[in-house]
């Protein structure tokens, strides 16, 4: 299928500016004309928000498996760490059909909200992860069905269909733990950010530097990519 792309642009920078809350200021224009439909500049800053979404949730979730006090915790860790994988190989096959560069770390706000969990233990980081993984995921599912109601490209359109699935299991299972506290997540998910612009967008990746996998379990149980091939 790649070589059947016309591709405007040899690769689909994202912008300096992108975040849940902010994405291009012209999102409806189109970047690209590719075999699978036109591309869009929300498109394009649609596949970069899964990719960053994955790289920060799956190692809390990776924490989450190992140290949560609770076998609901430690399940839901499990359920991040499949579904994050899973998704992120569907991302990463988008992103090379389509010629989107992704990051290979996640916004730094993301980072901020990695890095307080890290600092955590029992508990704490069990009410935490649980609450902060409810807000993330409650933006997320809203802009899904943005892309999802306005793309025209079948590549993206099969991405936030597997997205849904897998955002819908995430926000499913950290309820199911019983420690989300609605009230800070509704708050953290409706509010916006009071943050520059820098932090709410992926560091580039370097050139030349291996692009990062979030690797599968042994035991993954999450659905094949539908967007491979």
């Amino acid at each position: 299928m790649g070589g059947a792309l016309s591709i405007t642009l040899g690769s689909l920078l994202y912008p300096a500016m992108l975040g849940v809350q902010k994405v291009s200021s012209a999102p409806a224009r189109v970047i690209a004309t590719p075999a699978t439909g036109p591309l869009t500049e929300a498109d394009r800053d649609f596949v970069v928000e899964v990719r960053s979404a994955g790289l920060w949730e799956y190692p809390v979730g990776q924490k989450a498996s190992k140290k949560g006090t609770t076998k609901a915790v430690r399940t839901a860790g499990e359920h991040l760490v499949d579904g994050d994988a899973s998704l992120d190989a569907a991302c990463r096959d988008v992103a090379n059909q389509l010629g989107i560069t992704l990051p290979n770390q996640p916004s730094p706000q993301q980072q901020g909200f990695e890095t307080r969990l890290n600092g955590e233990s029992g508990k704490q980081f069990d009410t935490d992860m649980a609450t902060t993984v409810r807000a993330a995921n409650g933006q997320l599912l809203t802009l899904i069905a943005s892309i999802r109601s306005t793309t025209t490209n079948s590549l993206v359109r099969a991405l936030a269909d597997q997205a849904n699935d897998t955002v819908l299991d995430h926000i499913t299972i950290v309820e199911k733990t019983g420690l989300v506290d609605f009230g800070q997540a509704l708050a953290q998910e409706t509010a916006s950010p009071n943050l520059p612009a820098q932090n709410l967008t992926p560091p580039p990746a370097v050139a030349g530097q291996p692009q990062v996998v979030l690797t599968p379990p042994a035991n993954s149980t999450a659905s094949p990519s539908p967007t491979v091939g």
